[in-house]
């Protein structure tokens, strides 16, 4: 893991609400048959044991974000394993069933797109390069390294380009696109660093191409785009989605969605792009998108197709303040957090993560049940809640 990763153990008392439902006790294997079950009018709910869960982790973990002070700004914490919501939790003033600006983590939503628009035969592969995307413009600062710049640079950050627009730079480049009148012309024209694919180099305007080529090639912006290929079978309806002045969906961020949608998402790549027996998103995609393509210093170990990927198997989309969905293809769970958290604090996600929420998916078959656990745990939940 890299150094820059910062473990906090202290919390703010939020709120949350706790969705846990019993289902008696004397089952041996885990309740993971989806033969007839897909989330998509809705989760189903489980005790954490019926999951394999240990809810006394749970507990300790809630406790530890009570107790902590103010350093924990956490909106909510969806844990799915198995298919089932087995810890949802939201924390004041953050209400259930709210949207919440997920940030970055649009960036992942962008590159499932582009996995689909390949499939549907608008984009030709990720080697097609950027500039023959778009035919009827023409590029200043042209390079060969420019016109080498391919989809797949793009969707790896290592670009090449100048881009300067991410938090080591204060968001400079992002202010520059904001003030003119055509985005995609600006990115096109931004001057080459180096050669593309060398070096990760995060940029927010790349992922702003991405939603651009979408558009581009499709006819829809990615918003209509993802409604139509994505969102609607997934039965996801509560989406944001802000464009430009010129119509294009902001590809780098600002998608507002629900966290149990959050956690359809997660699910629905979890299960190799598969929902309720149709492909999705191909599952190639889903297997090339959140593999390591390139290493990065930074976050996480390495970076996929607009994921971050951990070398344990774990690959996660991230966003500024600390939004995470994050899929764990061993464990068999998603987990979602949405926060508000400040920039020394964006990584305590990630510390309860691995401090408790792995640690507690402790069994393949079902644990013992434990009602006072799992009542002390929904009490827990109402009192973060404000609850009476």
């Amino acid at each position: 893991m890299s150094g820059m990763r910062v473990f906090w153990m202290v919390a703010v008392v939020s709120i949350g609400m706790l969705v846990l439902t019993g289902c008696g006790s004397e089952q041996t294997e885990l309740t993971n048959d989806l033969s007839e079950y897909w989330p998509t009018e809705g989760w189903r709910t489980s005790t954490p044991e019926e999951q394999g869960v240990d809810s006394e982790i749970l507990v300790a973990m809630l406790d530890a974000i009570q107790s902590g002070g103010e350093a924990y700004n956490i909106d909510s914490l969806t844990i799915i394993r198995n298919g089932y919501i087995v810890f949802d939790t939201t924390f004041y003033p953050f209400h259930a069933n709210s949207t919440h600006n997920i940030a970055s983590c649009t960036k992942s939503v962008i590159s499932s797109l582009v996995g689909i628009a390949i499939e549907q035969g608008y984009i030709e592969s990720v080697q097609q390069p950027v500039l023959d995307l778009f035919p009827e413009r023409t590029a200043a600062n042209l390079t060969p390294a420019k016109q080498s710049m391919t989809l797949e640079n793009l969707l790896m950050m290592a670009s090449g380009l100048l881009c300067r627009d991410s938090y080591l730079y204060t968001w400079r480049g992002l202010y520059e696109i904001t003030q003119t009148e055509d985005w995609v012309q600006y990115v096109l024209d931004l001057p080459m660093e180096e050669e593309p694919g060398t070096r990760f180099e995060y940029c927010n305007s790349a992922s702003f191409l991405l939603s651009a080529i979408i558009q581009e090639t499709t006819g829809m912006n990615a918003l209509d785009y993802a409604i139509k290929n994505l969102f609607t079978p997934l039965g996801i309806s509560d989406v944001e989605w802000p464009s430009n002045p010129q119509g294009i969906s902001i590809g780098w961020g600002e998608l507002n969605m629900t966290p149990q949608d959050m956690a359809k998402f997660g699910y629905l790549y979890l299960k190799k792009g598969v929902w309720d027996g149709k492909q999705v998103i191909p599952s190639d995609w889903v297997e090339t998108s959140t593999r390591k393509h390139i290493s990065t210093n930074t976050l996480e170990d390495g970076y996929g197709y607009q994921w971050w990927v951990d070398d344990s198997g774990i690959y996660m989309a991230l966003g500024y303040a600390g939004q995470y969905i994050v899929v764990l293809p061993e464990q068999e769970m998603v987990v979602v957090f949405t926060s508000d958290l400040k920039p020394n604090n964006f990584f305590i996600p990630r510390s309860l993560l691995d401090d408790f929420i792995i640690p507690s998916a402790m069994s393949d078959t079902v644990l013992p049940a434990n009602p006072d656990s799992v009542e002390k745990l929904q009490a827990m939940m109402q009192e973060v809640a404000g609850q009476p």
